[in-house]
Protein backbone atom coordinates (compact mmCIF):
# COMPACT_ATOMS: atom_id res chain seq x y z
CA UNK A 1 0.00 0.00 0.00
CA UNK A 2 1.30 3.46 -0.56
CA UNK A 3 2.79 5.55 2.04
CA UNK A 4 0.75 8.63 1.44
CA UNK A 5 -3.23 9.22 0.92
CA UNK A 6 -4.61 11.98 -1.37
CA UNK A 7 -8.04 13.14 -2.05
CA UNK A 8 -7.10 13.93 -5.36
CA UNK A 9 -6.76 10.07 -5.80
CA UNK A 10 -10.24 9.30 -5.15
CA UNK A 11 -13.28 9.25 -7.20
CA UNK A 12 -16.05 9.98 -4.64
CA UNK A 13 -16.44 11.87 -1.50
CA UNK A 14 -18.82 10.34 1.16
CA UNK A 15 -19.58 12.26 4.55
CA UNK A 16 -21.23 11.45 7.68
CA UNK A 17 -23.71 13.78 9.15
CA UNK A 18 -24.06 14.10 12.72
CA UNK A 19 -20.37 15.48 14.44
CA UNK A 20 -19.04 15.39 10.95
CA UNK A 21 -20.62 17.88 8.51
CA UNK A 22 -23.18 19.01 11.12
CA UNK A 23 -21.43 20.07 13.91
CA UNK A 24 -23.40 20.50 17.66
CA UNK A 25 -23.07 22.81 20.55
CA UNK A 26 -21.60 20.59 22.73
CA UNK A 27 -22.77 21.30 26.16
CA UNK A 28 -26.58 21.83 25.06
CA UNK A 29 -26.41 18.81 23.49
CA UNK A 30 -25.41 16.81 26.13
CA UNK A 31 -26.87 18.25 29.23
CA UNK A 32 -29.98 17.86 26.80
CA UNK A 33 -29.09 13.91 26.09
CA UNK A 34 -28.78 13.27 30.05
CA UNK A 35 -31.60 14.99 31.31
CA UNK A 36 -34.08 13.62 28.95
CA UNK A 37 -32.63 10.07 29.65
CA UNK A 38 -32.31 10.67 33.55
CA UNK A 39 -36.40 11.94 33.60
CA UNK A 40 -37.33 8.69 31.61
CA UNK A 41 -36.04 6.49 33.95
CA UNK A 42 -36.85 8.51 37.04
CA UNK A 43 -40.46 8.94 35.58
CA UNK A 44 -41.13 5.27 33.85
CA UNK A 45 -38.92 3.13 35.48
CA UNK A 46 -38.73 4.67 39.60
CA UNK A 47 -34.70 5.76 39.58
CA UNK A 48 -33.81 7.88 42.10
CA UNK A 49 -34.36 11.83 41.82
CA UNK A 50 -30.48 11.99 42.87
CA UNK A 51 -29.51 11.45 39.26
CA UNK A 52 -30.99 15.21 37.49
CA UNK A 53 -28.55 16.56 40.34
CA UNK A 54 -25.06 17.38 38.16
CA UNK A 55 -21.92 19.47 39.09
CA UNK A 56 -19.53 20.66 36.71
CA UNK A 57 -17.40 18.66 37.44
CA UNK A 58 -19.32 15.28 36.80
CA UNK A 59 -18.54 16.04 33.84
CA UNK A 60 -15.15 15.32 34.32
CA UNK A 61 -16.49 11.10 34.03
CA UNK A 62 -16.38 11.24 29.89
CA UNK A 63 -14.12 9.67 28.05
CA UNK A 64 -14.61 8.32 24.20
CA UNK A 65 -13.08 4.62 24.21
CA UNK A 66 -14.67 3.33 27.58
CA UNK A 67 -16.48 -0.62 27.62
CA UNK A 68 -19.48 -0.67 30.05
CA UNK A 69 -19.39 -4.21 31.74
CA UNK A 70 -23.29 -4.72 31.87
CA UNK A 71 -23.28 -7.33 34.54
CA UNK A 72 -21.82 -5.56 37.27
CA UNK A 73 -21.50 -1.99 36.49
CA UNK A 74 -17.69 -1.58 35.64
CA UNK A 75 -16.35 0.87 33.28
CA UNK A 76 -13.12 -0.12 31.70
CA UNK A 77 -10.17 1.64 29.83
CA UNK A 78 -8.48 -1.28 28.13
CA UNK A 79 -4.84 -1.38 26.19
CA UNK A 80 -4.07 -2.21 23.10
CA UNK A 81 -3.66 -6.22 24.50
CA UNK A 82 -6.51 -6.06 26.28
CA UNK A 83 -5.53 -5.86 29.22
CA UNK A 84 -7.33 -3.29 31.49
CA UNK A 85 -5.20 0.24 32.28
CA UNK A 86 -8.10 1.61 34.35
CA UNK A 87 -11.71 1.12 35.81
CA UNK A 88 -14.75 2.02 37.66
CA UNK A 89 -17.48 0.67 39.74
CA UNK A 90 -20.08 3.18 38.61
CA UNK A 91 -18.38 6.51 38.77
CA UNK A 92 -16.22 5.29 42.16
CA UNK A 93 -12.28 4.80 40.13
CA UNK A 94 -10.61 1.52 41.39
CA UNK A 95 -7.13 1.94 43.22
CA UNK A 96 -4.23 0.31 41.70
CA UNK A 97 -4.11 -2.25 43.90
CA UNK A 98 -7.83 -3.13 43.74
CA UNK A 99 -7.52 -3.06 39.82
CA UNK A 100 -4.09 -5.82 39.95
CA UNK A 101 -6.92 -7.57 42.13
CA UNK A 102 -9.63 -8.02 39.82
CA UNK A 103 -8.21 -8.17 36.63
CA UNK A 104 -4.29 -8.54 37.04
CA UNK A 105 -2.12 -8.53 34.00
CA UNK A 106 -4.73 -10.73 31.82
CA UNK A 107 -7.24 -10.12 29.03
CA UNK A 108 -10.24 -8.31 30.07
CA UNK A 109 -13.00 -10.99 30.19
CA UNK A 110 -15.31 -9.84 27.30
CA UNK A 111 -12.31 -9.46 24.83
CA UNK A 112 -12.28 -12.16 22.55
CA UNK A 113 -10.84 -13.27 19.48
CA UNK A 114 -12.68 -14.06 16.40
CA UNK A 115 -12.09 -17.73 16.79
CA UNK A 116 -13.57 -17.91 20.38
CA UNK A 117 -16.19 -15.28 19.34
CA UNK A 118 -19.98 -17.07 19.88
CA UNK A 119 -22.06 -13.56 18.90
CA UNK A 120 -24.32 -13.95 15.83
CA UNK A 121 -22.40 -10.57 14.74
CA UNK A 122 -18.74 -10.22 13.13
CA UNK A 123 -16.18 -9.16 15.24
CA UNK A 124 -14.14 -6.84 13.64
CA UNK A 125 -9.96 -8.15 14.74
CA UNK A 126 -8.36 -10.68 17.43
CA UNK A 127 -8.54 -9.14 21.52
CA UNK A 128 -11.87 -7.25 20.69
CA UNK A 129 -14.22 -6.84 23.53
CA UNK A 130 -17.40 -9.21 22.17
CA UNK A 131 -20.71 -8.32 20.38
CA UNK A 132 -22.80 -10.93 22.44
CA UNK A 133 -24.38 -8.30 24.52
CA UNK A 134 -22.12 -8.73 27.60
CA UNK A 135 -20.86 -5.22 27.40
CA UNK A 136 -21.12 -1.35 25.69
CA UNK A 137 -18.33 0.84 24.24
CA UNK A 138 -18.51 4.44 24.10
CA UNK A 139 -17.77 5.82 20.56
CA UNK A 140 -18.69 9.21 20.02
CA UNK A 141 -20.56 12.53 21.66
CA UNK A 142 -24.04 11.58 21.75
CA UNK A 143 -23.07 8.62 24.01
CA UNK A 144 -20.87 10.18 26.16
CA UNK A 145 -23.58 11.64 28.72
CA UNK A 146 -25.05 8.08 28.88
CA UNK A 147 -22.01 6.88 30.08
CA UNK A 148 -22.16 9.98 33.15
CA UNK A 149 -25.87 8.61 33.29
CA UNK A 150 -25.07 4.64 33.70
CA UNK A 151 -22.03 5.11 36.15
CA UNK A 152 -24.52 6.90 38.45
CA UNK A 153 -27.22 5.22 37.87
CA UNK A 154 -24.88 2.54 39.18
CA UNK A 155 -23.79 4.67 42.32
CA UNK A 156 -27.43 4.95 43.34
CA UNK A 157 -28.04 1.28 43.43
CA UNK A 158 -24.68 0.29 44.82
CA UNK A 159 -25.93 2.74 47.96
CA UNK A 160 -29.61 1.31 48.07
CA UNK A 161 -28.59 -2.13 47.68
CA UNK A 162 -25.28 -2.93 49.75
CA UNK A 163 -23.14 -5.46 48.87
CA UNK A 164 -24.75 -6.03 45.05
CA UNK A 165 -22.96 -7.53 42.79
CA UNK A 166 -24.83 -7.62 39.68
CA UNK A 167 -27.44 -5.70 38.33
CA UNK A 168 -30.20 -5.35 35.43
CA UNK A 169 -30.56 -1.80 34.66
CA UNK A 170 -29.45 -2.14 30.65
CA UNK A 171 -33.04 -2.71 29.56
CA UNK A 172 -34.30 0.58 31.47
CA UNK A 173 -31.77 2.23 29.40
CA UNK A 174 -32.67 0.83 26.07
CA UNK A 175 -36.16 1.18 26.53
CA UNK A 176 -34.86 5.15 27.22
CA UNK A 177 -33.40 4.68 24.11
CA UNK A 178 -36.39 3.67 21.94
CA UNK A 179 -38.38 6.00 23.68
CA UNK A 180 -36.06 9.47 22.99
CA UNK A 181 -35.44 8.26 19.73
CA UNK A 182 -37.87 7.10 16.76
CA UNK A 183 -36.35 4.48 14.87
CA UNK A 184 -39.23 4.75 12.27
CA UNK A 185 -39.05 8.02 11.16
CA UNK A 186 -36.87 7.04 8.22
CA UNK A 187 -39.77 4.68 7.25
CA UNK A 188 -42.39 8.15 7.72
CA UNK A 189 -45.28 7.69 5.08
CA UNK A 190 -44.15 4.51 3.00
CA UNK A 191 -44.34 1.54 5.45
CA UNK A 192 -46.18 0.17 2.01
CA UNK A 193 -42.73 0.48 0.30
CA UNK A 194 -41.24 -2.47 -0.94
CA UNK A 195 -37.10 -2.46 -0.51
CA UNK A 196 -35.27 -1.20 -3.36
CA UNK A 197 -33.39 -3.82 -5.60
CA UNK A 198 -30.83 -0.77 -6.95
CA UNK A 199 -30.48 2.79 -6.81
CA UNK A 200 -30.61 5.63 -9.55
CA UNK A 201 -30.13 9.07 -10.14
CA UNK A 202 -31.66 11.48 -9.38
CA UNK A 203 -32.67 10.65 -5.49
CA UNK A 204 -32.94 10.38 -1.77
CA UNK A 205 -32.51 6.61 0.29
CA UNK A 206 -32.00 5.97 3.77
CA UNK A 207 -31.43 2.35 5.12
CA UNK A 208 -29.83 0.93 2.62
CA UNK A 209 -26.27 -0.64 1.72
CA UNK A 210 -22.57 -0.52 0.32
CA UNK A 211 -22.95 -2.94 -1.74
CA UNK A 212 -26.09 -1.07 -3.75
CA UNK A 213 -24.49 2.09 -3.28
CA UNK A 214 -21.59 1.21 -5.29
CA UNK A 215 -23.11 -0.30 -8.19
CA UNK A 216 -24.25 2.95 -8.22
CA UNK A 217 -20.79 4.98 -7.29
CA UNK A 218 -19.43 2.65 -10.86
CA UNK A 219 -22.37 3.55 -13.23
CA UNK A 220 -22.03 7.47 -12.01
CA UNK A 221 -18.01 7.33 -12.35
CA UNK A 222 -17.92 4.93 -15.73
CA UNK A 223 -15.21 3.24 -13.10
CA UNK A 224 -15.53 -0.16 -13.11
CA UNK A 225 -13.63 0.05 -9.40
CA UNK A 226 -14.04 3.68 -8.04
CA UNK A 227 -11.98 4.71 -4.95
CA UNK A 228 -14.19 6.09 -2.45
CA UNK A 229 -13.27 7.52 1.25
CA UNK A 230 -15.48 8.05 3.73
CA UNK A 231 -15.44 11.05 6.30
CA UNK A 232 -17.21 10.02 9.84
CA UNK A 233 -16.55 10.23 13.20
CA UNK A 234 -17.55 7.16 14.69
CA UNK A 235 -15.21 3.90 14.45
CA UNK A 236 -18.04 1.81 15.15
CA UNK A 237 -21.08 2.99 12.79
CA UNK A 238 -19.05 4.92 10.19
CA UNK A 239 -14.77 4.04 9.95
CA UNK A 240 -14.75 0.12 10.83
CA UNK A 241 -18.00 -0.87 8.30
CA UNK A 242 -16.40 1.70 5.41
CA UNK A 243 -12.69 0.09 5.98
CA UNK A 244 -13.85 -4.03 6.82
CA UNK A 245 -16.74 -4.37 4.49
CA UNK A 246 -16.26 -2.08 1.49
CA UNK A 247 -12.46 -1.65 1.78
CA UNK A 248 -13.11 2.11 1.58
CA UNK A 249 -10.67 4.79 2.30
CA UNK A 250 -11.55 6.26 5.47
CA UNK A 251 -11.37 9.53 7.38
CA UNK A 252 -11.87 9.69 10.89
CA UNK A 253 -13.11 13.48 12.56
CA UNK A 254 -11.61 12.95 16.18
CA UNK A 255 -12.24 16.13 18.30
CA UNK A 256 -9.25 14.91 21.07
CA UNK A 257 -7.00 16.26 18.56
CA UNK A 258 -8.39 19.73 19.09
CA UNK A 259 -7.33 20.29 22.00
CA UNK A 260 -6.77 23.58 23.33
CA UNK A 261 -2.74 22.50 23.92
CA UNK A 262 -2.99 22.63 20.17
CA UNK A 263 -4.41 25.99 19.59
CA UNK A 264 -2.43 29.21 19.45
CA UNK A 265 -3.81 31.74 22.10
CA UNK A 266 -4.77 34.40 19.19
CA UNK A 267 -6.59 31.48 16.99
CA UNK A 268 -8.82 30.28 19.42
CA UNK A 269 -12.40 31.08 19.32
CA UNK A 270 -15.10 31.69 21.30
CA UNK A 271 -15.85 28.63 23.85
CA UNK A 272 -19.03 28.00 22.85
CA UNK A 273 -18.01 27.50 19.04
CA UNK A 274 -15.20 24.78 20.03
CA UNK A 275 -17.85 22.67 21.72
CA UNK A 276 -16.89 23.20 25.38
CA UNK A 277 -17.86 22.54 28.84
CA UNK A 278 -17.77 25.06 31.05
CA UNK A 279 -14.74 24.38 33.10
CA UNK A 280 -13.66 21.70 31.13
CA UNK A 281 -13.24 21.04 27.09
CA UNK A 282 -15.35 17.45 26.22
CA UNK A 283 -12.25 16.56 24.09
CA UNK A 284 -9.92 17.07 26.41
CA UNK A 285 -7.89 15.06 28.73
CA UNK A 286 -10.15 13.54 31.09
CA UNK A 287 -8.42 13.63 34.81
CA UNK A 288 -10.06 10.15 36.09
CA UNK A 289 -9.05 8.33 32.31
CA UNK A 290 -6.52 9.96 31.46
CA UNK A 291 -5.66 10.05 27.56
CA UNK A 292 -7.47 8.74 24.96
CA UNK A 293 -4.69 7.86 23.10
CA UNK A 294 -2.39 6.30 25.60
CA UNK A 295 -1.76 5.34 29.50
CA UNK A 296 0.86 4.50 31.74
CA UNK A 297 1.27 0.93 33.10
CA UNK A 298 3.59 -0.21 36.14
CA UNK A 299 6.27 -2.52 35.06
CA UNK A 300 6.39 -5.61 37.05
CA UNK A 301 8.61 -5.92 40.10
CA UNK A 302 9.91 -2.31 39.06
CA UNK A 303 8.38 1.35 40.66
CA UNK A 304 9.44 1.99 36.94
CA UNK A 305 6.07 3.01 34.43
CA UNK A 306 6.02 2.51 30.85
CA UNK A 307 3.50 4.04 28.40
CA UNK A 308 0.92 1.76 25.95
CA UNK A 309 -1.39 2.59 23.23
CA UNK A 310 -4.99 1.96 24.34
CA UNK A 311 -7.55 -0.44 22.52
CA UNK A 312 -8.92 3.03 21.41
CA UNK A 313 -5.92 4.06 19.78
CA UNK A 314 -5.10 0.89 17.93
CA UNK A 315 -8.74 0.71 16.68
CA UNK A 316 -8.11 3.88 15.16
CA UNK A 317 -4.78 2.82 13.46
CA UNK A 318 -5.87 0.07 12.13
CA UNK A 319 -9.07 0.91 10.44
CA UNK A 320 -8.48 4.77 9.41
CA UNK A 321 -6.55 5.91 6.72
CA UNK A 322 -5.85 9.33 8.43
CA UNK A 323 -7.63 10.52 12.03
CA UNK A 324 -7.98 14.80 12.22
CA UNK A 325 -9.78 17.12 14.51
CA UNK A 326 -12.65 18.15 12.14
CA UNK A 327 -13.44 18.66 8.47
CA UNK A 328 -12.51 22.89 8.90
CA UNK A 329 -9.09 21.74 9.92
CA UNK A 330 -8.05 20.50 6.24
CA UNK A 331 -10.59 22.57 4.12
CA UNK A 332 -7.91 25.33 2.69
CA UNK A 333 -5.38 22.19 1.55
CA UNK A 334 -5.23 21.41 -1.62
CA UNK A 335 -6.87 18.46 -3.17
CA UNK A 336 -3.38 17.00 -4.02
CA UNK A 337 -2.43 17.10 -0.79
CA UNK A 338 -0.46 14.07 0.37
CA UNK A 339 -1.21 13.01 3.92
CA UNK A 340 0.50 10.24 5.25
CA UNK A 341 -1.36 7.34 6.09
CA UNK A 342 -2.01 4.95 8.82
CA UNK A 343 0.49 1.68 8.47
CA UNK A 344 2.65 -1.12 9.65
CA UNK A 345 5.19 0.45 7.64
CA UNK A 346 4.62 3.76 9.54
CA UNK A 347 5.03 5.08 13.09
CA UNK A 348 1.60 4.50 14.98
CA UNK A 349 1.52 8.41 14.86
CA UNK A 350 1.80 9.20 11.38
CA UNK A 351 -1.29 9.03 10.64
CA UNK A 352 -3.33 12.23 12.48
CA UNK A 353 -3.07 15.69 11.05
CA UNK A 354 -2.02 17.61 12.29
CA UNK A 355 0.18 18.28 15.54
CA UNK A 356 -0.46 14.77 16.90
CA UNK A 357 2.40 14.79 18.96
CA UNK A 358 0.88 17.47 21.19
CA UNK A 359 -2.02 14.85 22.28
CA UNK A 360 -0.28 11.71 22.29
CA UNK A 361 2.66 13.60 24.66
CA UNK A 362 5.86 14.44 22.66
CA UNK A 363 7.12 14.29 19.25
CA UNK A 364 9.44 11.23 19.70
CA UNK A 365 6.49 9.34 21.56
CA UNK A 366 6.74 6.26 19.76
CA UNK A 367 10.32 5.42 21.11
CA UNK A 368 8.78 5.95 24.59
CA UNK A 369 5.74 3.28 23.97
CA UNK A 370 6.16 0.12 24.57
CA UNK A 371 3.97 -2.23 22.82
CA UNK A 372 1.44 -4.51 24.86
CA UNK A 373 0.45 -6.16 21.22
CA UNK A 374 0.56 -9.84 21.05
Amino acid sequence: MAQHFSLAACDVVGFDLDHTLCRYNLPESARLIYNSFAQFLIKEKGYDEELLTLTPEDWDFCCKGLALDLEDGTFIKLAADGTVLRASHGTKMMTPEALTEAYGKKEWRHCVSDKRCTSDKPCASDNIPCCSGKCYFYDNYFDLPGALLCARVVDCLTKQNRGQKTFDFWKDVVAGIQHNFKMSAFKENDEEKDELPSLDRPGWYSQGNAAHLYELLKKMTSKPEPKVVYFGDSMHSDIFPAHHYTNWETVLILEELQGQEMEEPEEAGPLEKRGKYEGKPLNSLSNKWGSYFIDSVSSRGTAEESLVYTWSSKRISTYSTIAIPSIESIAELPLDYKFTRFSTNNSKTAGYYPLAHYTLGSQDTDSKIISTEK
